[in-house]
């Protein structure tokens, strides 16, 4: 179930409804409470799932040693990224929408995130581990804003714009 939940949550963009969620599945409406006590318990697993599968497919994965901060980067700015939302971040898919989560929901993706930034720390500049987890927010923050940005272009050339400089301007600031 929670696959079909991690879909409709990516590429829907919108909260999710469990009458389509049940109706994706061949399921009535009332199944959905024998396997979850209320949509917020869902949303939260299926936010969870989301970067689980997202790490497991990770760019850093196949990067050579030292490359790996490139590799992210250009990973989550590519065009593919750009025009595909099934598989990627949870957060810039949903970002317009979170906020408005109940906050037992936001405190799974609070998790979520804070995870992922302390994985982008680990690839970071900074003498210290805070500065290295500040500057995992900072990038963290900004390519999820540059995706939803070229995502809103209105052609082609506009979004391949907007990735290009953010994507050099992060390699360039944070790649040694």
């Amino acid at each position: 179930m929670d696959a079909a939940a991690l879909q409709l949550c990516r590429v829907d963009g919108k909260g999710l409804a469990i009458a389509d969620l049940m109706r994706e599945l061949g399921l009535t409406h009332g199944g959905f409470y024998k396997h979850f006590d209320s949509k917020q318990q869902l949303q939260a697993e299926a936010i969870t799932k989301c970067f689980e599968v997202m790490e497991a497919g990770s760019a850093v994965r196949t990067a050579k040693p030292g490359t790996e901060l490139r590799a992210i980067i250009e990973h989550y700015l590519s065009p593919e990224r750009c025009a595909n939302r099934g598989p990627g971040c949870p957060i810039a898919a949903l970002s317009s929408e979170i906020g408005r989560y109940p906050h037992s929901v936001r405190i799974e993706i609070n998790r979520a995130m804070q995870s992922r930034i302390k994985r982008l720390a680990r690839f970071l500049p900074g003498k210290t581990w805070k500065q290295r987890e500040r500057n995992g927010r900072v990038l963290m923050s900004g390519m999820v804003g540059a995706l939803n940005l070229a995502r809103a272009a209105v052609n082609q050339k506009s979004r391949e714009a907007i990735l290009d400089a953010v994507r050099e301007f992060y390699i360039r600031a944070f790649c040694k």
